[in-house]
């Protein structure tokens, strides 16, 4: 695993760290996601939210108060109280609290049974975890998903961030969906930001939580610090 933050620009803190899955010899996550099949699918899943927290601990994240983000795959989860118990004993061997784990799903991977969907969601959050819909804006359904299930926070794709500050409509969209969220109690990330404007912009349309490598890049065994400091972050620091 490789961790990248997630930053509360209010403050330059990280919110939370994302677990990202790489090869042993650091291959890209498409390579290693390509080899997942319907009968490896569940050992996958278990092993890389396993991996991503004793990972995570190592890197030092307890010395955060920092959530611990992991993607998992919807489809893998037959039972969601069955299908977590390795994840808590993991967290309870780490000492990692359980409530700082947030679970991704990505819209990329078709969800075709709602109320499987909706049970999974409903299970998480009454164990105390956070759950987020990861890539939203590029996949199979789009805002339809929201009319089937709300998650507590949402990660805008960064095609729909990039060059965010030159497209009009693009931004008149994520104007409209962030207003959306915020009507709905839903938090909301943008992922993918690797310009000063893009991030100007962002930041001028009111997100405050931002993932991406102008910010940070992933980092093996460690947790990357704010490798860009934003001029009201500056200022903020001078004052206080």
């Amino acid at each position: 695993m490789a961790f990248q933050p997630i930053f509360d620009m209010r403050t330059g803190i990280p919110w939370a760290y994302e677990a990202l899955v790489r090869g042993p010899n650091g291959e890209s996550a498409a390579s290693i996601l390509d080899r997942v099949s319907p009968e490896n699918r569940y050992t996958f899943d278990q092993r890389c939210r396993v991996a991503a927290i004793e990972g995570a601990v190592a890197a030092g994240i307890l010395r955060s108060e920092a959530k611990l983000s992991i993607n998992f795959m919807p489809n893998a989860v037959y039972t969601p109280k069955a299908c977590i118990q390795l994840t808590l004993r993991t967290a309870a061997e780490q000492d990692f609290p359980p409530e700082r784990l947030m679970f991704e799903m990505t819209e990329n991977e078709r969800m075709s049974d709602s109320a499987h969907i909706c049970n999974i969601i409903d299970s998480y959050r009454n164990m105390g975890f956070t759950v987020a819909l990861d890539d939203f804006g590029s996949g199979y359904a789009g805002l339809n998903l929201l009319s089937e299930f709300q998650t507590d926070v949402i990660k805008l794709d960064m095609e729909l961030i990039r060059n965010i500050d030159t497209r009009l409509p693009r931004r008149m969209i994520v104007e409209s969906m962030v207003a959306l969220c915020q009507r709905m109690g839903i938090i909301v990330i943008a992922e993918g930001v690797e310009t000063e404007a893009e991030y100007d912009a962002v930041r001028a349309i009111g997100i405050d939580l931002i993932q991406g490598y102008l910010l940070a890049k992933p980092m093996f065994q460690g947790l990357p610090p704010l490798a860009w400091t934003p001029p009201e972050l500056r200022e903020l620091r001078l004052a206080s």
